[in-house]
């Protein structure tokens, strides 16, 4: 079965793109989902068509993104947390990254913010944040006692 895919699904192909997939992943999975409508012969040239379009627009998005991919991976940003004796009494999560990147005017969402390991120690940590299924930058954040 021929599919088209309405967002990115990860390890089957990017938005905007035809691919085969077998009858039951497609109707049980992807177009219950709202990720994919099925193509037929009276719809392909439209959604052909659609895919010309897409990729002129991933072109432009695909650039903006790289260059905030190059901007976050050459952060150093600097957290105070309360600790005793290296440890944290809690723990950096990604609202406190959030809050840090937002102060740099870099917006991204909480659910994009991956950790290597989690931030309860003084110290560098690494952290990823995901802009899209290819590009994840990393960044150091410097963990200080308050």
């Amino acid at each position: 079965m021929n599919v088209y895919l309405l967002k990115d699904v990860e390890s089957v192909g990017m938005a905007g793109s035809i691919v085969k997939v077998s009858d039951g992943f497609g109707q049980n999975f992807l177009i219950p989902r709202k990720l994919a409508v099925k193509v037929t012969d009276a719809n392909t040239k439209f959604y052909e068509n659609k895919i010309v379009k897409v990729k002129t627009e991933a072109k432009i998005l695909n650039s903006k993104i790289a260059m905030l991919a190059e901007r976050i991976s050459n952060l150093h940003l600097v957290i105070k947390e309360k600790s005793h004796e290296g440890k944290l009494y809690g723990s950096v999560g990604p609202d406190e990254i959030v809050a840090l990147l937002k102060e740099k005017e870099i917006v991204v969402d909480r659910k994009q913010i991956e950790f290597v390991k989690s931030i309860k120690t003084i110290g560098e940590h690494k952290v990823i944040i995901r802009l899209s299924s290819k590009l994840k930058p990393e960044f150091i954040v410097k963990v200080i006692e308050a």
